[in-house]
């Protein structure tokens, strides 16, 4: 049962899925063949599965909407209330699934352009996306349930046909691409593969729980300069115009625009440990499948 699942990611995973011989119903706004609606769940409980997983979560940069109250309770209820739907149909259910996965953000870690993060490194209260993303794990947390918990922090996801890249590409693909604000500042990304397949191991490796990092195992050292120039190699472009900070603030509000200008240098060392494989630990690679 996939909440958020016709969404960038759950495109991908539900894909993976059905591919391993999985069959997924979505959880969405309208029912319909393979889906059940947010209001159906609510009143009529979970339906017989073996897994749940949340992906559900209004898109925070979307540069349409200006940054405002009525924005932020889009973007907390999105992810908060569905979480806590799931987590009460799980809670309820006569047959609980056996494992329940979260997908939240590497928010959760402090800004710092020297510090490294692990699984196990402390964050979650230091400024709206980090606390967003505690009340968010928090939502989903079921005391004594049988089903397994797995959260998934993910980085910044680049594929093709969504995601920061669909913002990014076309300045790029005419030249006028390059790093924003100082371009120091570290850029935790994954590839959409990578983060459907971290998702699918989760689901399939039955002692697996806790906290796994959804970032490529090189992505501590990735700068957002570096990420700039390599985009540009595989489009065969220059990356000379660097896009002031005071710029991105502009459209993106200052709160929004910390997620742009800062970043994490974070490390997957559960998932490393868990068995996980990456199908793209470096960033050309990862580049050169999705622009070519």
């Amino acid at each position: 049962l996939l909440g958020g699942g016709t969404g960038f990611v759950g495109r991908a995973l539900t894909q993976l899925l059905r591919s391993r011989g999985h069959e997924v119903t979505y959880v969405s706004r309208q029912e319909g063949k393979d889906r059940i609606s947010w209001e159906e769940l609510s009143r009529r409980g979970l339906p017989l599965c073996d897994a749940v997983v949340n992906l559900a979560g209004e898109n925070v940069l979307n540069p349409f909407r200006r940054w405002g109250d009525a924005f932020c309770r889009e973007v907390i209820s999105s992810r908060v209330e569905t979480t806590k739907t799931l987590a009460k149909a799980i809670a309820d259910a006569e047959q609980p699934p056996r494992a329940w996965v979260l997908v939240t953000g590497v928010g959760y870690y402090r800004p710092s352009p020297t510090a490294e993060y692990t699984e196990d490194s402390p964050g979650g209260d230091f400024d709206f996306f980090s606390r967003l993303v505690s009340s968010w794990e928090a939502a989903a947390l079921i005391p004594g349930s049988p089903a397994r918990g797995v959260v998934v922090r993910s980085g910044v996801v680049l594929g093709r046909d969504g995601g920061a890249i669909s913002q990014m590409i076309w300045p790029f693909r005419l030249g006028l691409g390059g790093p924003l604000g100082s371009g120091l500042q570290p850029f935790p990304w994954i590839h959409i593969r990578d983060l459907a397949g971290i998702v699918c191991h989760a689901l399939e490796s039955e002692c697996l729980q806790g906290v796994l990092n959804g970032v490529s195992p090189s992505s501590h050292a990735t700068s957002n300069g570096t990420f700039a120039q390599e985009l540009a190699a595989a489009l065969g472009r220059p990356a000379l115009l660097p896009v002031p900070a005071w710029a991105v603030r502009a459209v993106f509000g200052a709160e929004r625009a910390v997620m742009l200008l800062e970043g994490q240098r974070v490390l997957p060392k559960h998932t490393l440990e868990s068995g996980y494989h990456f199908i793209f630990p470096d960033l050309s690679g990862a580049l050169k499948d999705i622009v070519a």
